[in-house]
């Protein structure tokens, strides 16, 4: 019942607000039409993800068939896929129609991208100073992030991007409003089922939250103080009534946070467990990969060596040319934040002066530490830097913040270059 009543509210919302439902309409179109015509320009049939799907419908977590061999762990004569749990569950509701499963790559990466593209504008309502911001911040974010391109692309591996972005933003809606601490530990646990680097982003929510919590208890507390005259044992009588309250005022909101956190970890272990008989074993250091992958990973999956490729690539990576059309050639290992979305750069306009940008650019780094140790350097042949999404959407909350000082004629240059940095991605997607 609470369910329904949640649709009505939020149907009733967009009855009032033409704009959205514009908005939900245009990025729909675009998306869904992009997404079709990317198809056609690819293969088409059932990926891993459907079929592994299928074969948990049937009860079992290996895969029947392989339609690669990269990133697959073969143990006595079964092949399981190196994967977080998360990108396999959208394609359950399929199983039981198989016309779809030819399809079913381009139809799940294309809802959830529509959905994560949808938030975009509630986002930029939200953090940005309002006005014609709004839809420039919008369109930044649904049209001048690799959320297009990875969604257009239909690949199981990027669906995981796609999820955790969807979900970041959901997040960031709730620490805007409500700030409830399960329903925001709950959201950093789903998206580190599909993204585990993004349970990190708890930590620097979670202390915030619990400073809150103590802010609110010194505040309840002061107003419990004695009042002038009255006697020391009345003080006592309020302290001995106070210290059990005080210990659940700190420990509720850190409960209440780390339990969804701790249900994403065990599900996690189980996984885990269930494929590879070991709780902490992710199938990453067994897979199979390409011999250069191999070299890299042979010094650790997490490793400081290769930072200083990593920051390079995301800083410098860049194109080759060649005499065809789209003429311009993107690195198979990945291109600079400058020449994908160079619009996040006005984030850096937001500084550190209030407690909100503090807590988005702590998200920040915490997420991008395992980003730049990882020996997968940007995603391999992938338009941009694709691991970078992992933090991009507290970028965008920083850019949109960042925007209530100014927005000028440069951040409009910035987002438009952004825009056609990315739909130059979504051309060389199909062109190739």
């Amino acid at each position: 019942m609470r369910a329904l009543e949640w649709v009505r509210v939020r149907a009733a919302q967009l009855r009032d607000d033409p704009a959205a439902v514009a908005w939900m309409l245009l990025v729909a179109f675009v998306y869904g039409g992009a997404t079709f015509v990317r198809s056609q320009a690819s293969s088409w049939g059932p990926d891993h993800m459907m079929i592994l799907a299928t074969d948990l419908w049937a009860g079992h977590s290996n895969l029947s068939s392989l339609t690669t061999i990269n990133d697959i762990v073969t143990i006595d004569g079964r092949h399981y896929q190196a994967m977080s749990l998360l990108p396999t569950i959208p394609y359950l509701p399929l199983v039981p129609f198989q016309v779809l499963w030819p399809f079913s790559r381009w139809i799940v990466s294309g809802v959830i991208g529509i959905v994560a593209a949808w938030l975009a504008l509630p986002l930029a309502r939200r953090y940005g100073p309002g006005g014609s911001a709004t839809w420039w911040l919008a369109a930044l974010g649904a049209f001048g992030t690799l959320l297009f391109t990875l969604t257009i692309e239909g690949d199981f591996y990027y669906l995981a991007h796609l999820e955790s972005t969807l979900l970041i933003f959901l997040a960031l809606i709730e620490w805007h409003d409500r700030r409830r601490p399960f329903v925001i530990g709950l959201l950093i646990g789903l998206s580190a089922l599909a993204r585990p680097t993004l349970l990190l982003a708890a930590i620097p929510l979670g202390l915030v939250l619990l400073w809150d919590a103590k802010e609110c208890f010194e505040d309840d507390f002061d107003e419990s103080e004695p009042g002038p005259g009255e006697g020391e044992s009345e003080a006592d009588e309020a302290w001995t009534g106070i210290v059990p309250d005080w210990a659940w005022a700190l420990l509720k909101p850190a409960v209440l946070l780390v339990l969804p956190l701790l249900g994403a970890v065990a599900v996690t272990g189980w996984w885990d467990w269930v494929r590879f008989g070991s709780l902490t074993e992710t199938g990453y250091g067994l897979a199979w990969i390409t011999g250069p992958l191999q070299v890299l990973r042979d010094q650790g999956l997490f490793s400081t060596t290769h930072v200083p490729t990593n920051v390079a690539l995301f800083l410098g990576g860049g194109y080759s040319i060649r005499d065809s059309f789209p003429w311009l050639v993107p690195s198979v290992q990945g291109q600079s934040i400058l020449l994908t979305m160079p619009a996040l750069l006005i984030a850096v306009g937001a500084g550190l002066r209030y407690r909100l940008n503090a807590v988005l650019w702590g998200a920040v780094v915490v997420t991008a530490i395992p980003v730049f140790l990882y020996y997968g350097g940007g995603g391999a042949n992938t338009y941009g830097y694709r691991y970078a999404m992992d933090f991009v959407p507290f970028l965008f909350a920083l850019v949109a913040i960042a925007l209530r000082d100014r927005f000028g004629n440069l951040e409009r240059l910035l987002i438009a270059l952004s825009v056609f940095f990315v739909c130059y991605g979504y051309l060389w997607q199909i062109a190739k």
